[in-house]
């Protein structure tokens, strides 16, 4: 910023004259300019997202091998959250109900969502039942099966 008022009111058109025309050229090598550093974090993201992805499947790998029931038990005991609440609601409920009402009760019974729950076990068997096809054609993954070559 200049201090006297000549250079400062010279500067203050220039300022003035590149905002009303700016210069294409000037114009031009911003917007690349712009345009590679939104590229650059596009891409630094997606390699971020990438590297997260690719960690995560490490883990669940290294989670569902563990023989511990404290390390890969997760997956079973929502299997069993899942089941229990299947024969909850299609068993023991009915039955629990019209016991109640040959005793005579006549209040109101509590009612689950299930909603969740069943999304779940449904998931979980349809993965189950994909398993299941990959052995029965010995297409599975998860053993070696050693290559002719050797």
């Amino acid at each position: 910023m200049a201090l006297d008022p000549l250079t400062a009111a010279f500067e203050a058109g220039k300022y003035a004259i590149e905002r009303i025309w700016p210069d294409p050229e000037k114009q031009a090598i911003e917007i690349r300019h712009l345009e590679k550093l939104r590229q650059d974090g596009e891409l630094v993201r997606m390699k971020i997202r990438a590297n997260l992805l690719i960690k995560q499947m490490d883990t669940n790998k290294q989670e569902a091998s563990h023989k511990s029931v404290f390390v890969a038990g997760y997956r079973p005991f929502i299997g069993w959250v899942c089941g229990f609440g299947l024969l909850y609601v299609s068993t023991l409920e009915p039955i629990l109900r019209f016991i109640a009402l040959l005793c005579g009760y006549t209040g109101k019974f509590p009612v689950i969502d299930t909603s969740l729950t069943m999304q779940i076990l449904m998931g979980m068997l349809g993965i189950a039942g994909m398993r299941s096809y990959d052995k029965k054609n010995k297409t599975q993954t998860d053993k070696i099966i050693p290559s002719e070559s050797n």
